[in-house]
C-alpha cells in the first residue's frame, strides 16, 4: 500500500511538472525574445555538471531545436546515401545530400518521424541547415539552407504544402551563406525572407501556403530574422538587409519607414547582418561584424541616428559591438553581447561606450568569430559557447560575474582556425536541448 502511494505521489509531482513546462517553439523561445520564463530551475551546478538525461544521433548543421508539448523538431543534413552494389563511378558522382526535418520523443529522445528531400548545396559553410523550426498548431514550418520552406504536419510529418525559393521567386544565386533567417509566424502568416524582385520579404497563409504580400528590393537579403514589435502603439514588422532597415505594416507588407544601411553610405563590404534587431522603449539596436553597431530611435513618422560606432581596426574590435551570431542582450539602458574576436562587452546604450570587456564566456582569450548565445532567466544569463560550455552568470553594468560553468558536447567543426559548435539552444520542460553536429542531447536544469 506504501509503494502504491509513492508512486501516485511521484506521478501527480511529474504531471504538475509536465503541466507548468514551457514550450520552445520557435528560435529564441516562445515570444522570440530569449527570455527562458520557467521556474524551479538550478542555481548553480554540482561538481559533476548537470545530468544529461539522453543522448541521439544527429548529422550536420546549425538548426536549433524547437520543442512543443513532449515532442522536439530539428533539421539536419544526412550524408548521400551509399550506392548500390555493382553501381558505376558515374553514377556514384551524381548522388545527391539531403536535408531531413525529423521529430523525437522530448523525453527520451527517440526518433517519431522524419522527413527528407534532395538538397544540393552551392554556400558557404555547407554543414548543414540553418533555421530552428517554428510550430504551431499541428504544423511544422522549416526553411532549409537552400530555400526550402515546407509546411509538414506534426503529428506524423506529411508535407501539406512547400515552396521553393530559388525556382519560384527567379533567383540567380542563393545567398552565400544559405537561407539562415528564422521565418515568423504572425497570426495567419508565416514571414520569411526570399529573396527576388519585390519579394525580399514574403508572407505566405500558413494553412495553405498561398502567398499573401511580398515587399522590398534588395541585393541581397542578409541573414538577420524578422521581427515584430510594438512601437508607439503601432505594431510593426522589422526587416533588416545590408542595404536598409525596414519598418513594414505585418499584415500588408506596406513600407511603414526605412533608414539606409550602412550610414554614410560607407563603402561595401561582405555584409554578415545576422543579429536580430533588438528593441528597448522605442530605440532599436543594429549591430553586425564589419559595420558594427548603431542606435536608432524610431519615431511616430521616422527614425533618427542616436550613436553609430564601429572599430577603426579591422584587427582589433576596439569601438562598439561588431557581432557575428548571437543576438545581443538590451535590457535597462545597457547592451549585452559577444563581439567579432569573442569579446562579451556591456555598452550603455546611450552613447555606446564601452563598459566593460570580457573573453572568459568564450574560451578565455581572444579567437575569431568566438561566439556564445545569451538567454535570459530571471536575474542572470545562460551563455552557451562555440566551445560546447554551459555558463550561468549574471550581466550587470558593474561587470561579468560566473557562476557556473559545465563542458557538455566536443565541438566538431573547423572554421577560421578554431573548432565550434554552432546550434542555437533550445530550453524547456526544464532542460536544456542542443546539439553540435553529431550528438542531440537533453540536459536537466530543474532544481533539486
Amino acid at each position: 500500500m506504501r509503494f502504491s502511494c509513492l508512486a501516485l505521489v511521484a506521478g501527480l509531482q511529474a504531471l504538475s511538472l509536465s503541466c507548468l513546462a514551457d514550450d520552445w517553439p520557435q528560435w529564441m523561445g516562445p515570444h522570440r525574445d530569449d527570455i527562458w520564463r520557467e521556474s524551479g530551475i538550478l542555481e548553480k551546478f554540482s561538481s559533476n555538471g548537470p545530468p544529461v538525461l539522453w543522448r541521439t544521433p544527429i548529422e550536420g548543421g546549425y538548426s536549433g531545436p524547437a520543442i512543443v508539448g513532449n515532442r522536439l523538431f530539428v533539421l539536419d543534413r544526412p550524408p548521400a546515401p551509399k550506392p548500390e552494389a555493382g553501381a558505376s563511378d558515374q553514377s556514384n558522382s551524381a548522388v545527391t545530400k539531403s536535408e531531413r526535418v525529423f521529430c523525437l520523443d522530448a523525453s527520451t529522445g527517440k526518433k517519431i518521424w522524419e522527413h527528407s528531400y534532395p538538397c544540393a548545396y552551392n554556400i558557404g559553410y555547407p554543414g548543414g541547415p540553418r533555421t530552428t523550426p517554428t510550430v504551431r498548431d499541428g504544423r511544422v514550418f522549416s526553411l532549409g539552407a537552400m530555400g526550402d520552406l515546407l509546411c509538414l504536419r506534426a503529428d506524423n510529418g506529411e508535407v501539406i504544402w512547400e515552396h521553393h525559393f530559388p525556382r519560384e521567386y527567379t533567383l540567380n544565386k542563393p545567398p552565400v551563406w544559405g537561407w539562415a533567417a528564422h521565418p515568423l509566424l504572425d497570426e495567419d502568416r508565416l514571414i520569411c525572407l526570399v529573396g527576388g524582385t519585390n519579394s525580399a520579404v514574403v508572407a505566405f497563409q500558413k494553412e495553405t501556403g498561398k502567398e499573401v504580400w511580398r515587399a522590398l528590393t534588395a541585393v541581397e537579403i542578409g541573414y538577420a530574422p524578422p521581427v515584430i514589435y510594438t512601437i508607439h502603439g503601432q505594431r510593426q514588422l522589422i526587416i533588416w538587409h545590408p542595404d536598409a532597415v525596414n519598418g513594414l505594416d505585418p499584415a500588408t507588407g506596406n513600407l511603414l519607414w526605412s533608414h539606409p544601411y550602412p550610414v554614410g553610405g560607407e563603402p561595401k563590404r561582405p555584409e554578415v547582418t545576422i543579429a536580430m534587431p533588438q528593441l528597448e522603449g522605442d530605440h532599436l539596436l543594429l549591430t553586425c561584424f564589419y559595420q558594427g553597431s548603431m542606435l536608432l530611435q524610431i519615431g511616430p513618422k521616422s527614425p533618427e541616428l542616436v550613436w553609430n560606432r564601429r572599430s577603426t581596426s579591422g584587427e582589433v574590435m576596439n569601438d562598439g559591438l561588431h557581432t557575428v551570431l548571437g543576438t545581443p542582450v538590451f535590457k535597462d539602458g545597457y547592451i549585452y553581447g559577444v563581439c567579432g574576436f569573442g569579446e562579451l562587452r556591456c555598452l550603455d546604450a546611450r552613447t555606446g561606450d564601452r563598459k566593460w570587456e570580457t573573453y572568459a564566456a568564450t574560451g578565455g582569450h581572444k579567437a575569431f568569430f568566438g561566439n556564445a548565445f545569451l538567454t535570459a532567466h530571471e536575474d542572470r544569463t545562460f551563455l552557451w559557447n562555440d566551445q560546447g560550455e554551459l555558463i550561468i552568470a549574471k550581466l550587470e553594468p558593474e561587470g561579468y560575474q560566473e557562476i557556473s560553468r559545465a563542458k557538455l558536447l566536443e565541438p566538431l567543426e573547423k572554421t577560421r582556425g578554431r573548432i565550434v559548435t554552432w546550434c542555437h539552444p533550445a530550453y524547456a520542460n526544464r532542460c536544456m536541448y542542443v546539439h553540435n553536429g553529431k550528438e542531440l542531447i537533453c540536459v536537466s536544469l530543474a532544481a533539486g
